[in-house]
């Protein structure tokens, strides 16, 4: 096992994964930048290094400057959390070169999946069902217009090298898909630093559901079950939950399935979620591969009773897979929502502040992930995530209920949050029943 571990991020996502080192006896060293030296997370781990100004390309994104502060600690892994370098094969390919541990998978397979036209090919050549569409990049509307006439309208444009939502944009027509490609291509060259586009057919009101997957590098992978996502807004997951309620066996075993084969074809190693959207028919097709740990991990962990960042550990370590497919079963049920410093009443522009007061519910079956006290200051030079809130039960209307309950109990002044908003959710009929897709926050069916 490692001696100490660099711990790549800040917020929620640094607290989690220094609780996962101590966990397994293991030193953890934070870094933060000039806005986040009084954070929580700086608070919690055993050795904390300054790493630059505030804007995240400076500090949270600077790899050189990180991989100094690895060396000046003593670090001999560096765990990137999720979200800033998680992704990015060239940091952990640099990783390697300086002698440090990447906790995640290797290089290879985080630029396989992360360019979307060969992460598509490399699926389909496993068996995995994938939406039909580009067979690469289009390098300019009249390419992209090729493809869309060819698979039909509706489509989605795409970012080829990124996802998260970010340089998406439908087309319902040739003149839509015209004015539409680029500014789309501009968001991808901003985010990402390739413009290319990809484009793939667009399905109406579909779910949103994906599998965790756990590898060894050397072709053994399991799955830790699914988890519902299809509360969303522009893209990004809003609420999250494992099981996936209303889904057919056959859709569950075709999904888990399909997820284990494509990650074995790329000799996977350490944790991924394969995503798929899912039509009104239970038919699946492939939307993305995240090569990280994912933001909404709490669930899975809740359902199957795992430590997913001890399991990360232990792997990059050098150990085995630490369970067998047997072995990890769901029960009960878990639901996660996301608060965020945004204004649901406002298109969710995010509300930068000080946090005044903040009290936290706690109970039976509540889980807090949470990455601000009061007297935080949320900034605009980062995600504006200020907690996840989890909630487990028997049965899906016990974690409900509690999630509810904890929304209600909820107290936070000083910035305006998502909470009234997510409790709406909640008590949504269409949700209840768990008859979600992913358009219906931009439908309205959630507004006040």
């Amino acid at each position: 096992m490692f001696r100490a571990v660099l711990v790549a991020n800040r917020g929620e996502i640094a607290r989690r994964i220094i609780r996962g080192c101590h966990a397994v006896g293991v030193r953890a060293i934070a870094v933060y930048s000039e806005a986040d030296r009084d954070a929580p997370h700086v608070r919690d781990a055993d050795d904390a290094v300054a790493i630059g100004p505030a804007p995240a390309r400076d500090s949270y994104l600077s790899g050189a400057a990180i991989l100094d502060a690895a060396r000046g600690a003593g670090a001999d892994a560096i765990h990137p959390g999720y979200g800033f370098l998680s992704e990015n094969w060239q940091f952990a390919e640099a990783c390697g070169k300086a002698g440090f541990v990447f906790i995640g998978p290797p290089p290879d397979a985080i630029r396989q999946m992360g360019d979307k036209t060969e992460a598509r090919r490399a699926m389909a050549a496993a068996g995995v069902p994938v939406l039909p569409g580009s067979d690469g990049p289009s390098a300019d509307v009249a390419q992209a217009l090729g493809v869309a006439e060819r698979v039909g309208f509706p489509v989605m444009l795409k970012a080829a090298a990124g996802g998260g939502g970010i340089g998406m944009a439908r087309a319902a027509d040739p003149a839509e898909l015209e004015r539409s490609f680029a500014s789309a291509s501009r968001r991808a060259q901003s985010a990402f630093g390739v413009g290319a586009l990809y484009v793939e057919r667009y399905l109406a009101r579909p779910r949103h559901v994906e599998v965790q997957i756990f590898g060894d590098g050397r072709g053994d992978v399991v799955h830790l079950h699914e988890r519902e996502c299809s509360v969303q807004r522009r893209h990004q997951k809003l609420v999250e939950e494992s099981p996936a309620p209303n889904l057919g066996a056959g859709t569950k075993r075709g999904l888990v399935e399909a997820a284990v084969a494509g990650a074995r074809a790329i000799r996977y190693a350490n944790a991924g979620t394969i995503e798929f959207l899912v039509d009104a028919d239970g038919r699946l097709y492939f939307l993305e591969m995240n090569t990280r740990l994912q933001v909404e991990h709490p669930v899975t962990e809740e359902v199957s009773g795992v430590d997913l960042v001890a399991a990360q550990l232990r792997v990059a370590a050098g150990d085995g897979l630490p369970w067998t497919q047997d072995a990890i079963v769901q029960r009960g049920a878990a639901i996660e929502v996301r608060v965020y410093a945004e204004d649901p009443a406002r298109q969710f522009l995010p509300s930068p502040g000080t946090i005044t007061r903040l009290d936290i519910p706690g109970g039976d079956g509540l889980r807090i992930e949470s990455g601000v006290v009061a007297g935080s200051v949320v900034t605009p030079h980062y995600d504006p995530l200020l907690m996840k809130i989890i909630a487990a039960g028997p049965s899906r209307d016990a974690a409900i209920e509690r999630l509810t309950a904890a929304l209600d109990a909820l107290v936070i002044d000083g910035v305006k949050t998502t909470a009234p908003f997510l409790q709406r959710v909640l008590a949504h009929p269409d949700f209840r029943r768990g008859a979600v897709h992913t358009q219906m926050v931009e439908q309205g069916a959630f507004n006040g």
